[in-house]
């Protein structure tokens, strides 16, 4: 026999010889035993994660297109982990995306309430730098010093312009302090808080020496010559059942927090308002007309 004629016994037994015996056609698809399966969970020649179609870019099996060169994980492992934008498409996954909503939500709610609480001290500093009222008492009742006095507008003009850099500040707090939540949420956070904050300040500010000029009206011979706490004359809360509707001066601090939270937004070099990796300076990494060996121009 010679050496290039094929031994007949050797040739079948070959799995690829050229004699072996091929199954029929639409034997392939037929379920026989444990061909049809691969150790990733699929059928053989399609696992999962892949299209059928040679060429395509994968997709699951609910049509959800995955970046091309996806892994294939491991039976029972999570095939989407690692990729929150497509988890958060599929059904049943945006567990994860409450969660973070919830603590965004958290969040806000108690920067809002911080806020609020500084109303305290922004209240203190109102009474201080805002005037009183001259008032004299008389045999008819007390009555103020002068005819048309100033202290009244004076008092509002300081609150005013207390409210509104209260509210620019705590914007730019809330920006650079929560920059990892920038969005919606800081934007209801300095709102709530500021308006808030107003509210405690009108109110804080007004008591100090309230009771000591009660206790003048009541007791004070007539010619004594006091004076009367700064309170708001161009802002206030009506009542409206019982629902409390704020006006006035009051709506200051929330407005320059909005104002000035929604500008630094839109003047944001981020598209996501958040803080993202930059451009070094290297070189851009090798692709179509671009070269990074040493010695290489540049692209232009």
């Amino acid at each position: 026999m010679s050496p290039d004629t094929p031994d007949p016994e050797r040739v079948a037994d070959g799995p690829g010889a050229p004699g072996a015996a091929r199954p029929p056609a639409g034997a392939a698809n037929a379920p026989t035993g444990d061909t049809g399966s691969s150790p990733t969970g699929g059928t053989e020649g399609h696992p999962p994660g892949r299209s059928p179609v040679e060429g395509e870019p994968p997709v699951w099996p609910g049509g959800l297109p995955v970046p091309a060169g996806t892994p294939v994980t491991a039976p029972g492992a999570d095939p989407l982990a690692g990729w929150p934008g497509v988890a958060g498409a599929v059904p049943g996954v945006p567990t994860a995306t409450r969660r973070a909503g919830g603590r965004a939500t958290a969040v806000a709610l108690g920067a809002a309430l911080l806020l609020t609480v500084l109303g305290a001290p922004l209240g203190l500093l109102w009474a201080l730098v805002a005037p009183g009222t001259p008032v004299r008492m008389t045999a008819e009742g007390a009555v103020y010093a002068t005819p048309q006095p100033e202290q009244p507008i004076a008092a509002d003009g300081w609150f005013s312009l207390l409210g509104l850099g209260f509210g620019v500040l705590a914007a730019i707090t809330l920006w650079v302090v929560l920059r990892h939540r920038r969005g919606p949420a800081g934007l209801v956070a300095g709102t709530l808080g500021g308006l808030g904050a107003a509210v405690v300040a009108w109110q804080v500010g007004r008591r100090i020496g309230l009771g000591t000029f009660h206790r003048l009206l009541d007791t004070a011979p007539p010619g004594t010559d006091f004076t009367k706490p700064a309170d708001l004359r161009a802002g206030g809360i009506d009542w409206y059942g019982p629902l409390p509707v704020p006006h006035g001066n009051l709506l200051l601090a929330a407005f320059g927090a909005a104002v000035t939270y929604t500008l630094l937004a839109g003047w944001s070099r981020w598209p996501s308002l958040r803080p993202e990796p930059e451009w070094d300076g290297g070189w851009a990494p090798g692709g179509p007309g671009i070269s990074s060996e040493p010695g290489d121009q540049p692209a232009r």
